[in-house]
Order: structure tokens, then sequence, then C-alpha cells
């Protein structure tokens, strides 16, 4: 098995994982990038040997194991940093799975305001008005501002797929490895969250340059039809503007960020102006 040490960033959509990720890939220990297809693999190992499948009596439960382990190591082969984050949303709804497999990692949830998330989302599609983008489906769906929030707000798709499975973890009783992190502290304060991170890993802390972190995905966003999806600009800073959405829309969905309120939560939390 893989001597490397794994870890997992995962949570919403346009909340800072693609940021953080950016912000630890300056440290020559680790290797992080943007969304992998390792949990998209995992789970199709583990439907092909799972009840109702011809294979399910012929793959025990410590040969999916080692499947399961072995597609960690051989994605990453050639890969020199001891120490990985693989991102995917998914991971959220995947935690007995990842620390079973990996009982030390620690899971780096990326939140935002729910009605933020969506606000970001709308401001990339007007953004490229002359693409259909691959988040939705149908006319019917990307029509107008109130049916494409209301179609990524669906527990199967983008935002409500990924919220209802950080929702999971957050009350589960494996949060004791998962650490939250709003968009909002990482943004404004990166120095203080990185250093929280770090103690969260237990990791000697690294001189990050939080002013030269120019980062972008052009293939990976021009598959899914939105430029700009996964490009971080070169020195952290927090903006303050205005919503694109209907108000109602955005208080709507502003009422979603259960992490505000973490009782009979495990994890760790990070809010703003909780760093000194």
């Amino acid at each position: 098995m893989s001597e490397k040490t794994f870890h997992f960033i995962t949570g919403l959509p346009r909340s800072g994982s693609t940021l953080l990720s950016a912000i630890l890939s300056q440290n020559p220990r680790f290797n992080a990038g943007v969304t992998s297809p390792v949990a998209s693999l995992v789970n199709a190992v583990i439907a092909m040997v799972s009840a109702e499948s011809e294979w399910s009596s012929r793959v025990s439960t410590d040969q999916r194991r080692a499947l399961l382990h072995g597609l960690f190591d051989n994605f990453y082969t050639g890969c020199d940093e001891p120490v990985i984050f693989d991102t995917n949303r998914g991971w959220s709804a995947r935690l007995a799975t990842v620390l079973d497999l990996f009982p030390q990692a620690k899971i780096l949830a990326c939140v935002r305001n729910v009605g933020w998330v969506m606000d970001s989302l709308e401001r990339l599609y007007q953004s490229n008005p002359y693409e259909n983008t691959k988040l939705f489906t149908s006319d019917a769906e990307r029509n107008t501002v109130l049916t494409r929030v209301e179609t990524l707000g669906q527990r199967t798709r983008l935002v409500g797929s990924a919220w209802a499975g950080l929702k999971e973890a957050f009350y589960g009783e494996h949060g004791a490895s998962m650490m939250v992190i709003d968009y909002d502290i990482l943004a404004q304060r990166p120095a203080e969250t990185i250093g929280l991170i770090y103690a969260f890993l237990g990791e000697d802390r690294y001189p990050h340059d939080f002013t030269d972190l120019a980062f972008s995905a052009p293939d990976y966003d021009e598959r899914l039809g939105i430029a700009g999806m996964h490009t971080v600009r070169p020195t952290v800073t927090f903006e303050n503007r205005q919503t694109v959405l209907p108000p109602d829309l955005f208080e709507q969905y502003s009422r979603l960020s259960f992490w505000n309120d973490p009782a009979g939560s495990r994890c760790s939390v990070l809010r703003v102006g909780q760093p000194g």
C-alpha cells in the first residue's frame, strides 16, 4: 500500500476549494488540484462488486479495500509529493469509506453562504452568454435565473447534492475528522486560516505567499462549458458586492447555511472573526 498521506477536500461549489488547493500547492510537500475522478472511480468499483452484482460473492471486503487502495496508488503514480489532497464534492457522502481506507485522513470542507454560491454560479453563467453549459440539460432548466437556481439546488444536482452530502458528514459520526472552512474567512484572513488548517492536519507551517497564486484549469472548464469556473486570482482578496439574484431568491438560499449553528456536530468550524 502507498506510503503517502492522503487528505481530502470537499464541500460546496464556488466556496474556495480551488483557492485552497492553489495555496496548499505552494508547499513542495503537498499535491492539490481541481476535482479528480478518484471519487467516481471508487463509486464505480463499489457498485460493480455490491449486492445484485454477479461479482458480489467473489470479491471479499478485504479485496474491495485493496482494489480501492489500488485506485489511489495508481492514479497518483508519479506524484513525488508525500502529502496528497484529493478534491471531490462527493467525498462528503463517502466519509465511512475514506476513513476506513485512510484512518488518519483529514477532510477539509469548503463552505459559503448558499445564497452567494448561487450568486457566483449565476455570474459565471451570465459571463458566458454564447455557451450552453453542461450544468443544465435543457432550455427549460436554463431559461431564467429562477429555473437555473432551482435546478442547481435540487438534491441530485451541483449545489443540492453537495449540500446534502456535506450536511450528512457535518452531523455524522465521522465529523471529528472534518474541518469546515468558510470562504469568507479564508479570503479575508488567509494566513491565520491556513495556520489553523496546518494545525488540524498536524503539519509544520510553510511560508505561503498569498500574493502569487495565479491558477486556472481552462481545459477542465471548457469541458463544462463555463469559462472561469476554476480560475484563482493572483492575490487572495475578499470582494464586497451586490448580488445579481432577486432579493427573495438570495434570502431563500442564504437560510440553508446550517454550519452557522453547529449544535450536535463533531466538526471543527471556522467562521469570520474566529482566528486571532
